[in-house]
């Protein structure tokens, strides 16, 4: 908790930034480019004999370095010293079977150690699922919503960013060498970061106590779980303030709520259309009953 208390930086694009928390200030990894190499050649078979998973996996790739979430190292620090390159590969979502994520093995070992190994994990910032589901189901008037891409919302420290080294054919096109990147975000497969993202959202929040509402801080610190945030209040103007407060919180962190849903059609007829989840235009127009996962519950929001 030092480390990231004493770490978090605002950065001129809004975005905050974390140290990753080393247990040792200079942790001594091995030079491991060789296994990272040996990794890559068995996802390149994969992606030459299946094609979906190439088109799907390319586009991931594309994005986070278009994003800039990830960068192709300056060919002078190629050698820099203190360097860890991650294997990766692709998952698909069980109830999303269109979308892949591209996982980075932070637990890969070389010569018997691992990046994980050398990273806290911190305390469990992570609210609990009954508290956030109880709060959820408190007020007759319940709101849902997401963090885009939260962990890519948080930013390395540039002294850090060569320990989340990877390799990758740019473009995509598996004729040419790999490349050298380097992730600049605290990744899906890092022991540190959901502990450095949960603690990010928090400091957010807590940044705004004097500009906002206390319902809102409240729900930006008490109503996520991860990336979702669950909420629900006693009126509809309420739930209307909740909304565009929570919207307007978390863009001073650079972060984008969306995927809203409501029970209520009045506070929905306030959240612009883009901003809602795709589901409820989709099932609108069918006339059926609506549900909706909220943390793996299901949630009839006609019914209820």
């Amino acid at each position: 908790m030092s480390k990231v208390t004493k770490g978090i930086k605002q950065k001129k694009d809004g975005h905050y930034e974390l140290p990753l928390p080393f247990k040792t200030d200079d942790p001594n990894l091995p030079n491991n480019k060789q296994s990272a190499e040996h990794r890559l050649s068995s996802l390149e078979r994969r992606l030459k004999k299946d094609e979906k998973y190439y088109k799907d996996y390319v586009k991931f790739m594309n994005d986070i370095i278009t994003r800039g979430d990830a960068e192709k190292v300056p060919e002078q620090e190629l050698d820099n010293k203190t360097t860890w390159y991650i294997p990766h590969h692709g998952v698909y979502h069980p109830h999303k079977p269109e979308k892949i994520r591209v996982v980075f093995d932070c637990s890969a070992r070389f010569q018997g150690t691992s990046l994980n190994d050398h990273l806290l994990t911190g305390p469990d910032l992570t609210n609990t699922l009954v508290g956030v589901l109880c709060r959820f189901r408190k007020g007759p008037i319940a709101i849902m919503c997401d963090v885009e891409r939260m962990f890519h919302q948080f930013h390395v420290i540039k002294e850090h960013q060569d320990y989340l080294r990877f390799l990758w054919w740019d473009n995509g096109d598996l004729n040419s060498e790999p490349s050298v990147y380097r992730m600049k975000v605290h990744l899906f497969g890092a022991a540190s970061s959901p502990g450095c993202c949960n603690f990010g959202l928090k400091h957010i929040a807590s940044e705004g106590r004097n500009k906002f509402n206390k319902e809102t801080v409240q729900f930006i610190q008490r109503g996520f779980y991860v990336d979702d945030g669950l909420a629900s209040v006693t009126s509809i103007a309420k739930a209307i303030q909740l909304v565009e407060e929570s919207r307007e919180l978390c863009k001073t962190g650079n972060l984008h709520l969306h995927k809203f849903v409501s029970n209520n059609k009045e506070v929905l007829a306030t959240i612009p259309q883009e901003e809602q989840a795709e589901s409820i235009n989709q099932n609108m127009t069918f006339g059926e009953l609506h549900i909706e996962r909220a943390l793996g519950v299901q949630w009839c929001i006609e019914a209820d």
